[in-house]
C-alpha cells in the first residue's frame, strides 16, 4: 500500500516520541487534509463565477428551499451555523452582487426574508452540476457503490458523534 503525508507524520512522531499515542491522527489528520484539498478544489471551480465557498453555501442553502427560495436571516444563519453578524455581512455582499434580495414579510413588517434572485438561481444551477461532477471524480477510487456507502456511513457516524458533543 502506498504511503501518504499522514503516514510520514505518524512515523516522525513514532521516532520523536514513541510513548505518544498518535493513532487518532491516522484518521483525523486524513479527514482534515481531505477537507482542505476538497475545499481548494471547490474554490477553484467557484472563482470564475465570482463566488467563494461561503457565498455558494448561502446560495445553495436558499436554492434548496421551495420557491421562491427564501429564508429569514435567522433560519439562514442557523442552517449555515454562523453568527448573525457574519450572516448579515454575507447577505449584504450577495445582495450587492444581485444574487439575493431582502423582502419584508407582508404579515410582519419587522421580519425580513432573504430570497434568491433569478440571477442567483441561475448561478446555482450553472455551478452545482460542475461541483457535483468534480466531486464524483474525486471519489472514483471507490469503485463500487458499496465502498462509497460504507465510507459515507462511517463518516456519518463520526459526524453524529461530534455533533452530539457540540
Amino acid at each position: 500500500m502506498a504511503s501518504d503525508r499522514i503516514d510520514q507524520i505518524l512515523s516522525q512522531w513514532q521516532q520523536a516520541s514513541p510513548a505518544l499515542d498518535v493513532s487518532a491522527l491516522a484518521v483525523v489528520g486524513r479527514i482534515l487534509r481531505i477537507a482542505r484539498l476538497l475545499e481548494r478544489q471547490r474554490e477553484a471551480l467557484l472563482v470564475p463565477h465570482g463566488l467563494s465557498v461561503w457565498s455558494f453555501d448561502v446560495l445553495a442553502t436558499l436554492r434548496r428551499q421551495p420557491p421562491p427560495h427564501q429564508l429569514t436571516p435567522t433560519e439562514l444563519y442557523g442552517a449555515l451555523m454562523l453568527s448573525s453578524g457574519a450572516m448579515t455581512n454575507r447577505i449584504d455582499r450577495l445582495e450587492g452582487d444581485g444574487l439575493v434580495e431582502r423582502h419584508r414579510e407582508t404579515t410582519d413588517r419587522r421580519s425580513v426574508l432573504v430570497r434568491l434572485t433569478a440571477r442567483g438561481v441561475e448561478v446555482v444551477e450553472t455551478v452545482l452540476p460542475q461541483i457535483l461532477g468534480s466531486e464524483r471524480e474525486r471519489l472514483e477510487q471507490f469503485t463500487t457503490s458499496e465502498e462509497r456507502d460504507l465510507l459515507a456511513g462511517l463518516l456519518r457516524r463520526q459526524l453524529l458523534a461530534l455533533d452530539a458533543c457540540d
